[in-house]
């Protein structure tokens, strides 16, 4: 059967983080019978999260391409994350899209990130269909969550016809859907929802010359770098010769610079596109989890190109005499900003194969294909790394250190922008939902950092949600503490919500850290002695150096404490030393704990084997006179 363009239908699945996005996915794809009944495939759950990060983590972290076939139908689905920090993912994904499933739990609502991504979806003009997910839970509260989708609709609607939805019901896990909460035994509803709901792509497939839009990167060792997109116009071809047309975002190459207010962001300079000629290699069309090589692919289709190796997320691809550029992907701004740079401390070289500045740069330049969310500038030594948020810098932390790097990291800071003269700070909208009894901690935690409540209500759960407006700086920490306030049990979530002058730089508060100022190997005996002094981070046998940072102080100012200390092997006795050592179990900090920990003078050592806490002056002398100078 010649496939064409009324056949596709190109759909992203959005919704908040863990509401159900992936396993939906997973049930279309076992549904659609793109795996055999023998595949392992059949027997997997996330079958889209590949990463090892994904897996361990359990949320999406990248936008996946996948396709399936119903009823001759062919259906290119985009599985989408839901963490706020990685929007710039969906941002970019949602140009392939012609329609979106936006994925909402039942008993949780809409929350800060289906704000955010349907706000999107109805920008761009797309058609959403909602589906109900985890009608199964105990606290579902189905007709209240119908009613804050209608309120939240009214609110971000861009025309009428986005008013009327339609909306359906599902058991994810179980791979059942329907019309009303009585659900059929399979996902046959919402198949048809796709074909008869979401619309055809709105293309046109008669033109003599095509185009594309870069939307997404991706490679492999044989082949080299594909670029992924949608075709918005003709028809793509193996061997075909092609122009890469470029419009740069504003600023440098390398990332650029903050745009003087939020409405500078993602504009384009455009000097007019710039072309570079290139020829197809291979054409690719999506098939359930791979890939497909086919001679030609038709406007309206998502496709993956390779022989194009200069083209990068949002330049077009386009032929003929006369190519135009499509609009380039435009994005949010970076709101939190790091130091990443070779490492400094005595210990580098160690535990890194790739250790220089130069191949830290390298390594990030090439992040920038795919990473289109990061900006990178040069500072001293290291680089500047701009992104959406913690868990956005962690992750690419984490990635470079399991691909063998080692690099030192600084504190997170806030990414200011200059708006109407007026040094302006990025604020977000918080919501925090609690057990009743840890209300107290967390009003006190918030009131600390200046947050302020917009509403606070019981859910049908018994929890208590708060929604509050915070800055960004004070954001920073907070999840952990919470965690720690509320035994592991607190939900929360932010969104950017836009800048406020800044008022006065908020300063975390925290207890001094207990220093090293011996170079050596802990020993259990001086570890001993040193644990009454505060929270330990480290183990007996594990090397230091003067400047390292062991633990938390009990106290509010730095102590630089010896724990090389052996005991002295003498005929004396007393009672005191001849007692058996009792180490309390150390405190193993995470990476995000860590970049919590920091203050301004202070780093991270980050090796492929440790996480070292470490000032940023290593000779206690120095420090003193550098802290009582400032």
């Amino acid at each position: 059967m010649t496939l064409n363009k009324d056949m596709i239908r190109n759909v992203a699945i959005i919704a908040h983080v863990d509401h159900g996005k992936t396993t939906l996915v997973d049930g279309l794809l076992k549904q659609s019978h793109t795996f055999r009944d023998n595949q392992a495939e059949m027997n997997q759950t996330l079958i889209m999260d590949s990463g090892d990060q994904e897996h361990e983590r359990g949320i999406t972290i990248t936008a996946k391409q996948t396709c399936v076939y119903y009823n001759g139908y062919k259906i290119n689905i985009i599985d989408t994350p839901g963490h706020a920090d990685f929007s710039g993912e969906v941002e970019r994904t949602l140009n392939m899209a012609d329609g979106v499933l936006l994925i909402v739990d039942a008993q949780e609502g809409p929350m800060p990130q289906t704000k955010f991504v349907l706000s999107k979806a109805l920008d761009l003009g797309l058609k959403p269909v909602v589906v109900i997910n985890k009608i199964d839970k105990p606290a579902a509260r189905i007709d209240e969550v119908l009613s804050e989708i209608e309120s939240l609709f009214l609110e971000l609607a861009t025309d009428e016809s986005q008013l009327f939805y339609p909306v359906y019901y599902a058991i994810a896990r179980e791979g059942r859907a329907g019309k009303t909460p009585e659900l059929d035994d399979d996902l046959h509803v919402i198949f048809e929802s796709i074909i008869n709901d979401i619309p055809a792509p709105s293309v046109d497939t008669d033109s003599d010359s095509a185009q594309l839009l870069v939307a997404a990167l991706a490679g492999d060792s044989y082949l080299g770098k594909y670029c992924i997109g949608k075709i918005f116009r003709g028809k793509l071809k193996k061997n075909q010769n092609v122009t890469i047309l470029h419009s740069s975002p504003t600023g440098d190459a390398a990332g650029g610079t903050p745009a003087e207010s939020p409405d500078d962001v993602g504009e384009a300079a455009v000097a007019g596109p710039v072309g570079k000629k290139a020829k197809i290699d291979k054409l690719f069309v999506y098939k359930g989890l791979g890939k497909e090589e086919v001679p030609e692919a038709i406007a309206g289709d998502i496709v993956a190109i390779t022989g194009v190796a200069e083209a990068n997320i949002g330049d077009t691809i386009a032929t003929g005499d006369n190519p135009e550029a499509l609009p380039t992907i435009e994005l949010e701004a970076p709101t939190l900003s790091i130091y990443i740079g070779p490492n400094t401390s005595p210990l580098k070289g160690r535990e890194g194969d790739f250790t220089t500045s130069r191949q830290i740069a390298e390594r990030l330049e090439k992040e920038l294909e795919t990473n289109i969310a990061l900006k990178i500038q040069p500072d001293g030594l290291g680089y500047k790394v701009s992104g959406r948020g913690e868990l956005h810098l962690s992750v690419l932390i984490e990635t470079l250190r399991r691909e063998g790097y080692e690099m030192e990291v600084g504190r997170p800071e806030v990414v200011y922008r200059e708006i109407d003269g007026v040094k302006s700070e990025p604020i977000e909208d918080l919501t925090i939902e609690v057990s009743p009894e840890f209300v107290g901690a967390v009003s006190q935690e918030l009131g600390v950092r200046k947050a302020e409540l917009k509403t606070q209500e019981i859910t049908s759960s018994g929890a208590t949600r708060f929604v509050y407006t915070i800055s960004t700086a004070a954001l920073i920490g907070l999840r952990n503490n919470l965690l720690t306030a509320t035994k592991g049990t607190v939900i929360m979530s932010s969104i950017p919500s836009g800048y406020r002058p800044v008022e006065g730089k908020y300063k975390p508060e925290r207890n001094g850290a207990l220093v090293s100022f011996e170079d050596g190997v802990s020993t259990a005996y001086a570890l001993d002695a040193a644990q009454a002094r505060g929270i330990l981070y480290i183990p007996p046998g594990v090397p230091v150096y003067k400047g390292m940072i062991i633990g938390l102080s009990n106290k509010k100012d730095d102590l630089d404490i010896n724990i090389c200390r052996e005991k002295q092997l003498t005929n004396m006795r007393t009672h005191a030393s001849d007692g058996a050592i009792q180490l309390t179990p150390y405190t193993q900090l995470s990476l995000e704990q860590c970049l919590d920990f920091l203050l301004d003078d202070e780093l991270l050592e980050v090796t492929p084997k440790s996480l070292r806490l470490r000032k940023r002056q290593l000779d206690p002398i120095k420090r003193k006179r550098e802290n009582k100078a400032v």
